[in-house]
């Protein structure tokens, strides 16, 4: 069992410091310890470096640390955070180095060569919802693969966590879907009631759970993967033939290359098939 940090309740920490969460940097503040542990179990931190974006009062911090991360590298933009973040490593001495940043802004593989650290690390993170998404595309698509990172273990707003792992022929089924699930694997591990946060948000969220594939599920660029799956759910109500045409003007001729109905529409198409799209697209160009 973790031992308590000895730290105050979050609630006394937030009050301590005049936090309040807010709208402009999407936050959202969990207080209750017992979940910030179970969304650091699920990422199974025992012994391993973590990165954490949005770490806010330091929630989930204390739980990732209380769980037994050998480390935590926490970056936070919100200035305000930063007291109370230095606390906690205060209590945990030489395990949590706190990086004042836009994670957005990052370079993931400087910012730990800068901490040394070599090889893939754990991400878990309560994100913030205005920028979880653009993280998510960012994680996914790095040019070095295998990435950084050896798991995602990520809150969500559940209907972007089904749009992650929603399969082909579902209305959730979408650009994000194939990009996820291209070169990753994606589970939905449970869900978080709005009432677990403060402010509470107006939608359930979700944990998601994501670990990278050593290769991706077909050969594409990744480039091209994303212009054609651009393309195709740019206009997703509209036959394939007719929305690749912002991509390509004799759109039907890469579908037949590649094996795909001109008149199917983008959310019956196999990530696979993306990719065969998207090998036929650069081999016309």
């Amino acid at each position: 069992m973790p031992e308590p940090d000895n730290l105050p309740p979050l609630r006394a920490v937030i009050a301590a410091h005049g936090l309040s969460a807010k709208k402009s940097l999407g936050q959202n503040f969990l207080l209750d310890l017992n979940l910030t542990r179970r969304i650091a179990r699920a990422a199974e931190p025992q012994g391993a470096v973590i990165y954490e974006v949005g770490p806010g009062p330091g929630g989930l911090t204390r739980a990732l640390l209380a769980e037994g991360a050998a480390r935590v590298i926490a970056v936070e933009r919100d200035e305000r955070c930063l007291d109370a973040l230095a606390e906690i490593a205060a209590a945990y001495p030489g395990r949590l180095d706190v990086v004042p940043a836009d994670a957005m802004a990052i370079e993931e593989a400087s910012l730990l060569a800068a901490h040394g650290v070599a090889g893939p690390l754990r991400v878990v993170a309560n994100l913030p919802y205005n920028i979880g998404t653009a993280l998510l595309v960012k994680w996914l698509t790095t040019k070095t693969w295998p990435p950084f990172w050896s798991s995602l273990t990520l809150m969500f707003q559940r209907e972007v966590a089904d749009r992650i792992v929603a399969k082909p022929g579902t209305s959730a089924y979408g650009r994000l879907s194939v990009l996820a699930q291209w070169r990753a694997r994606a589970k939905i591990q449970f869900d978080v009631s709005r009432s677990a946060f403060v402010p509470p948000p107006k939608v359930t969220s979700a944990v998601l759970h994501v670990e990278p594939l050593a290769a991706p599920v077909a050969p594409a660029e990744l480039s091209d993967l994303e212009a054609v799956t651009a393309a195709a759910f740019g206009q997703r109500r509209k036959m394939l033939r007719q929305s690749l045409k912002t991509l390509v003007p004799d759109a039907e001729a890469i579908l037949l290359d590649a094996d795909v109905d001109p008149t199917e529409r983008p959310e019956h198409l196999s990530v696979m098939q993306f990719a065969a799209l998207a090998r036929a697209w650069a081999a016309r160009r």
